[in-house]
């Protein structure tokens, strides 16, 4: 099977973050009679019911080969041109995980050992998967993560800071709002100070940067709402703290404000002879903790078509990507 084969095969997988089970299977299924055939082992480690981790090793794994089993919302199959494979986890990231199973295939054939192919679910929300193979690490010294970077490694990526911010007030009848307090209202005014807040910049990573991702609120158009809630995404370059406080002082209590994830702005590992990139997106590699390894990132495709419903990857990236994640295999071996 070629790489754009099974980027396809695993394309057609509906795997929406807590969906993944069927996707594992199948990989499970098809690195089986790889591990087999070259004196390795596969297994499944269970992070929670119906969802488990994939992993493969032949030999005392020294590096290990990583990325994740979750998409975003919705499921788009896959399709194919003369230049992209298009679909849902298209370049985030199962034509990642496509690549890393065909250069494991071909490292095997040349004699390769002590490494390995670690597939987790959850990235795409919590990093569940991730947090539990970080509390069963198996000696690896190198972990390479794939994500987007159009095949170039990431020297840094930025942090993610997590808020959810509930605002409550009290209902009345919407001809007599004196009656009432609008929930709605006090958030948006949260709101709009918070997007006031000046983001912290960094040399290598650039500027933070601030979204407001969800909002909702009220129960019908004559009803003065009681509650209202919106959730923000703050992308770190620097330390949190700093930032922590100047929401705290931007809410000033008018809202409730819980902390939902934090995730450090990273410097991340450079071999010579590969081109360099800084990415603004968070990954799986805090999440690992160095339990696995020193970390690397790279991968085919472009972030920009991530999460959309044109997501693609070029194919001449995926046919890259074997050849970047084998020559970075034997380089870190060879350390």
């Amino acid at each position: 099977m070629t790489v754009f084969e099974l980027a396809r095969r695993l394309i057609d997988i509906e795997s929406i973050t807590g969906n993944e089970k069927r996707v594992g299977e199948e990989v499970f299924e098809i690195l089986s009679p790889l591990a087999s055939l070259n004196g390795g082992a596969v297994e499944r480690m269970p992070v929670e019911a119906d969802r488990f981790n994939v992993l493969a090793s032949w030999g005392d794994p020294v590096v290990t080969l990583s990325t994740h089993l979750d998409t975003v919302p919705p499921f788009v199959p896959s399709r194919e041109d003369e230049e992209f494979i298009w679909g849902r986890g298209a370049c985030d990231v199962k034509g990642l995980m496509a690549a890393m199973i065909v250069a494991a295939r071909e490292l095997l054939q040349e004699g390769v050992r002590n490494f390995a192919l670690l597939f987790v679910v959850g990235e795409e929300r919590n990093s569940a998967g991730a947090f539990e193979a970080a509390r069963n690490p198996r000696g690896s010294r190198y972990l390479i993560n794939g994500e987007p970077t159009e095949n170039r490694l990431a020297l840094g990526s930025k942090g993610a800071l997590r808020y959810e911010v509930t605002a409550h007030g009290r209902m009345a009848h919407s001809a007599y709002p004196e009656l009432g307090e609008s929930a709605i209202e006090k958030l948006l005014d949260v709101l709009a100070d918070i997007r006031r807040l000046p983001m912290p910049c960094d040399p290598l990573l650039g500027p933070g940067t601030l979204n407001i991702g969800t909002i909702a609120g009220g129960r019908a158009p004559n009803i003065v709402p009681d509650q209202a809630r919106a959730e923000i995404m703050i992308r770190l370059v620097g330390e949190p703290d700093s930032v922590r406080g100047a929401v705290r002082d931007a809410v000033a209590g008018r809202a409730e404000v819980e902390e939902a994830l934090c995730i450090p702005a990273l410097r991340l590992g450079a071999l010579d002879g590969f081109e360099t990139t800084v990415v603004a997106y968070t990954t799986d590699i805090p999440a690992f903790g160095g339990a696995w390894g020193k970390p690397f990132l790279i991968g085919p495709g472009s972030i920009h078509v991530a999460h959309t419903r044109e997501e693609r990857v070029p194919k001449r990236e995926l046919a890259e990507a074997v050849n970047i994640y084998k020559r970075m295999v034997k380089i870190l071996l060879a350390k």
